[in-house]
């Protein structure tokens, strides 16, 4: 075992009565002090993977190893050292904000009873819902009781924080808000497991990737180099762009879409997008040609490729890019 893993799976395999697969001979390697992205649709297998990493579950075959140690049969030295939010947070909803946070940390044998009332209030200030601390749980919102979940899974320091789809639920400032908090953990040395849909979350804020996709592992490693194996895309901006995708199309060029009033507020126009032509190819002999046929170009050039790119050219399916 390579102790520069956080988590390592050889194998890994789950199936489910009726003989769905729903997570096929995974190899994952996550190293310590990433931030690390699992990333998929719905139902590729994300959250079986992390249900049997965390010793929910058995897996039907194959080996899990966390913080070096062989899960399920490690679980009791491996918990208390690991922070995770699957599948939302358990709450009780007729008692407060404070007293949930109260009951789990009172629950941990390892927790100083002496110190709980300040690392509640230190969990609760980290995610901000220190103002909502009295407020009753069945009165929050979906997106509060994320952040709940999130300050339960913080009341210990942790080597290992499992998340199982974060900012679910949570508006633009607290998804913003999520990530600071991942960046500030894994900056003081926590690794960071966050499984996701949401292709934007994942390039903001992951240093490592894997792609799943129908309970197969298509691809990982660090999110620079996901993105790089993947071409960009060739985008002109003009008011003209009807007749821009036309040039384009005679020009040779696949998958020309107009992306309408994208540049509008500059006074540029639209931006119409297309397959980069093959390397041989001149990319002034397509200004040319726009130019003249009458396109007004304003902008020209490659755009660089994204985390969504290297996702469509890998399994051929388009993606759930901002939820």
């Amino acid at each position: 075992m390579n102790d520069a893993a956080a988590i390592h799976t050889q194998g890994l395999t789950k199936t489910f009565r009726g003989g769905q697969v729903a997570v096929d001979h995974l190899e994952l390697k996550v190293p310590s002090g990433s931030v690390f992205g699992f990333l998929g649709p719905n139902g590729s297998g994300k959250t079986t993977t992390i249900r049997m990493l965390m010793g929910l579950i058995e897996p039907t075959s194959g080996t899990a190893r966390v913080l070096g140690r062989p899960m399920p049969r490690s679980a009791r030295t491996v918990l208390p050292h690991v922070g995770a939010l699957i599948e939302g947070p358990a709450l009780y909803g007729f008692l407060s904000g404070r007293d949930n946070l109260l009951r789990y940390d009172s629950a941990d044998r390892a927790a100083d009873p002496r110190t709980r009332r300040t690392r509640v209030a230190a969990a609760l200030d980290r995610v901000g819902l220190s103002a909502a601390a009295g407020k009753k749980a069945k009165a929050y919102s979906l997106g509060m009781k994320q952040r709940l979940g999130l300050a339960a899974a913080l009341l210990q320091p942790r080597r290992l924080l499992v998340l199982d789809e974060p900012t679910n639920g949570l508006d633009p400032q607290g998804m913003r808000e999520i990530r600071a908090l991942v960046r500030e953990l894994a900056s003081e040395g926590t690794t960071v497991f966050l499984s996701s849909h949401l292709l934007d979350e994942i390039e903001q804020v992951c240093t490592h990737a894997a792609v799943m996709a129908q309970g197969r592992l298509i691809i990982q490693g660090p999110v620079s180099e996901l993105a790089a194996g993947a071409r960009g895309r060739l985008v002109v901006t003009t008011p003209d762009a009807a007749d821009a995708a036309r040039v384009l199309k005679e020009q040779g060029i696949a998958d020309v879409v107009v992306a309408a009033g994208e540049g509008r507020g500059q006074g540029e126009g639209d931006r119409v997008t297309g397959e980069p032509p093959p390397p041989d190819r001149d990319l002034a002999e397509l200004n040319v040609a726009l130019v003249t046929a009458g396109v007004r170009v304003r902008g020209f050039g490659l755009e660089r490729a994204s985390l969504e790119d290297a996702f469509v050219a890998l399994t051929g399916e388009g993606f759930d890019v901002a939820g």
